[in-house]
């Protein structure tokens, strides 16, 4: 679930499944799906394409930030995983009505919270970067972004578009590279992505694990919390009764009534 954060200045409320195979979350229509191209699904295909994005994790998507706006994205990773960010920025040009590529003095700063909200990078790239980060606390980490434009004249007020891909787990190994290093054959490299996969599987598996825990120990606080409190409740009623009726029995002895 999305917690609302004071910096975040949307909320993540629409899941996109994108080209790059994981689901995306971003909010209102300034976020919208990377321009690989959509194709409507059935619901059996859409089911398995959902469960697919599930297992392999990685999404590419765009979106429009104002010039001192700041935008965060929410990211459910379990511990010890890589994730590697890659993002490319678009600035909006007037005279032929278009997002061109920005130029080199644009920058844009990074900057990735922890479940904790422990900053655990902060740092400012350039106006095309990547950032890379090994989550060590399972749970949603924040990863927002902020560009420089304060500091420059030639965003005149326009907007700014971010194209961000993120990549967790396996998906941030360079495996041709990886075959070309350790000399590897088809069949090698194949099993050695295999085993990468399973190891994500099961930090996914962990975490997964984690959360259920956390959620059964928030359940059987709630659950303590409100047995506690119908306790209570009845305590109150039955001391008020007894109040109310030595109150009633005084009243009518003084009233000599009975």
């Amino acid at each position: 679930m999305v917690r609302p954060l004071q910096e975040i200045p949307f909320l993540l409320t629409q899941w996109e499944v994108t080209s790059a195979g994981r689901r995306s979350a971003a909010s209102s229509a300034d976020v919208r799906k990377s321009e690989s191209g959509s194709m409507m699904l059935s619901v059996p295909a859409a089911g398995v394409l959902l469960l697919l994005a599930w297992i392999y994790p990685g999404h590419g998507l765009y979106f429009h930030i104002g010039e001192t706006e700041k935008k965060c994205f929410i990211e459910e990773i379990p511990d010890e995983t890589m994730v590697i960010g890659k993002y490319r920025t678009q600035l909006w040009d007037k005279q032929t009505s278009s997002f061109l590529p920005s130029t080199p003095g644009l920058g844009m700063h990074v900057e990735i919270k922890d479940p904790d909200t422990k900053i655990i990078l902060s740092r400012q790239y350039g106006s095309d970067g990547r950032f890379t980060f090994t989550s060590h606390t399972p749970g949603e980490h924040q990863i927002c972004l902020h560009s420089n434009s304060t500091k420059m004249a030639l965003f005149a007020g326009g907007k700014l578009r971010v194209h961000l891909d993120i990549q967790v787990g396996e998906h941030t190994n360079n495996y041709p590279e990886i075959a070309a290093k350790d000399k590897l054959t088809e069949l090698q490299l194949r099993v050695r992505q295999l085993l990468d996969q399973v190891e994500q599987i099961q930090k996914e598996q962990n975490y997964q694990r984690y959360r259920e825990e956390r959620f059964r120990m928030t359940s059987e606080s709630t659950n303590q919390r409100v047995l506690w409190w119908s306790i209570a409740q009845t305590l109150i009623l039955i001391v008020t009764g007894i109040w109310q009726m030595k109150h009633l029995k005084s009243f009518f002895e003084a009233k000599k009534l009975v």
